[in-house]
């Protein structure tokens, strides 16, 4: 059926030094150094722009009914790719705007390295592993996807009394098994797969990939330019509930194709239908200008939603967040972290995010506590008033305190593994080990580009926090032999 349309001190013992030093007291001291304009670590320092930043605090005597989320994700978007964390080239007006409306979040983390598994612990507010779905990095065929009765953001708060949608990316599983639309939301209309050619809509098999529903919807215009007009359709409606939107741009994955490269997509299109896959990847075309292009018209399309927002009366009780779903590709701008996509060196999981809820968050504010993408799903379904299900229990924490009730997080460690790494921040320090098998420990606070290994001068914290990793990692279903 087919429908028509135009995320210490020296003494490994210092358990104060590891904790509340970064969730409490280094939050303000990193916000504050942004606030001057100066920084002895360049990563955590707002641009010029943001020198009016102050260090984050919960605002009181402000109430608000439960929020409208319109939780927007970019694709392959690097850490320092916007104006107001550091990008020299890029303008992100829209984008910046929106930080400054609320807070910006300088140690933010993907929940994985690339698209799918990060898109499962957001939906599910678990570690990837916690699924057969979740072990794919990513998700390259039919035989595995987001299981329709493993519960969801979506499907939490829709219990809740929330409308819900989807628009944009999926990357969760094909049909006739998975589905937007079979895991709480109520709307879809986007992409099942990982990238397609922004025109043409043909994806990684040569198939047509654009949806409504679960049948095909004809519209060869530009793709951010359908998905913006969708989601501002959709946040100006006459809503009688409150709703979510998670809006998943593919800007600015591959094939690198601004609007008007018709020409460009002609030919990758001809790749494509002559051997499929290669010419998706269009290793032989893009460029950092082409790049800029892109983004720059992400910014562009997230702030036609946001004047949608505006018009439709609903600004002030809708949180809008945004942020990039792992770290940036070749032509990405990420100094001085080091690493890129499916790495989980900084470069990899390390994203720009911004949070904004004018009845509940006082502007320009900065905030360097370490979070990541399960704890988002966490905030998202107490400030929504839904409780997550017991028979599967969250890894994410709730922010609702910290972003209302300037209430301290609890210590805890961030997690990450995928094929071949393995990394656990706790507080400044990070534990990292590539495809060298060389276990390394890195001060982020000092050594933000993960170049001073710690490992021989901190033995005693390197093996707490190995043995951290290694008891995590023992709750998790193992990756298929061979993969």
């Amino acid at each position: 059926m087919t429908s028509h349309g135009p995320v210490h001190s020296n003494n490994s013992t210092d358990k104060a030094s590891l904790t509340r030093r970064v969730f409490g007291t280094a939050v303000g001291a990193t916000a504050a150094t942004a606030v001057v304009g100066l920084s002895a670590a360049p990563a955590s320092a707002a641009p010029a722009e943001n020198v009016r930043e102050r260090p984050f605090r919960a605002a009181r005597g402000k109430h608000s009914r439960r929020p409208n989320i319109l939780f927007v994700l970019g694709d392959d978007l690097g850490w320092a790719d916007l104006s107001s964390y550091g990008s020299p080239h890029i303008r992100t007006p829209n984008l910046d705007r929106l930080g400054r409306e609320g807070v910006r979040f300088t140690d933010a983390y993907s929940g994985s390295a690339t698209c799918s598994p990060t898109r499962f612990s957001l939906y599910i507010g678990r570690y990837p592993g916690r699924t057969k779905g979740g072990l794919a990095e990513p998700i390259a065929d039919r035989s595995v996807g987001l299981e329709p009765t493993h519960p969801t953001l979506a499907s939490l708060l829709r219990g809740a009394g929330y409308a819900t949608a989807l628009i944009g990316k999926w990357h969760c599983g094909y049909l006739p098994d998975y589905s937007p639309t079979k895991s709480g939301w109520d709307e879809f209309f986007g992409n099942f797969g990982g990238a397609l050619e922004y025109y043409s809509k043909l994806g990684l098999d040569g198939e047509y990939d654009l949806y409504e529903g679960d049948a095909t919807y004809k519209d060869l215009r530009y793709y951010t330019r359908i998905l913006t007009e969708r989601a501002s359709e959709y946040v100006e409606r006459d809503h009688d509930k409150p709703w979510l939107l998670n809006l998943n741009f593919t800007t600015p994955h591959w094939p690198w194709i601004a609007e008007g490269d018709t020409a460009e997509s002609a030919e990758i299109v001809r790749r494509i239908k002559a051997g499929g896959l290669a010419g998706l990847f269009h290793a032989d075309g893009g460029s950092v200008e082409k790049y800029k292009q892109m983004v720059e018209d992400l910014d562009r399309s997230v702030g036609e939603v946001l004047k949608a927002l505006k018009r439709s009366g609903q600004e002030e009780d809708t949180l809008v967040f945004f942020a990039s779903d792992n770290g940036g590709e070749r032509f990405s701008y990420q100094w001085p972290l080091s690493g890129n996509k499916s790495s989980l060196q900084e470069g990899g999981i390390r994203v720009p995010a911004v949070l904004r809820w004018p009845a509940r968050i006082d502007p320009r504010q900065v905030s360097g506590l370490p979070v990541f993408s399960p704890d988002w799903t966490a905030t998202l379904l107490e400030l929504g008033g839904a409780r997550p299900d017991p028979a599967y229990p969250l890894d994410g924490i709730s922010l609702a305190g910290y972003l209302l009730r300037d209430e301290e997080p609890a210590e805890r460690d961030l997690f990450w593994r995928v094929r071949g790494e393995r990394a656990l921040r706790r507080g400044d320090w990070k534990y990292y080990r590539g495809r060298s098998g060389v276990d390394q420990l890195f001060q982020l606070a000092h050594d933000q580009r993960e170049q001073a290994n710690r490992a021989e001068a901190e033995p005693e914290l390197l093996a707490e926090l190995r043995a951290s990793w290694e008891r995590t990692n023992a709750g998790l279903l193992p990756y298929p032999t061979g993969s």
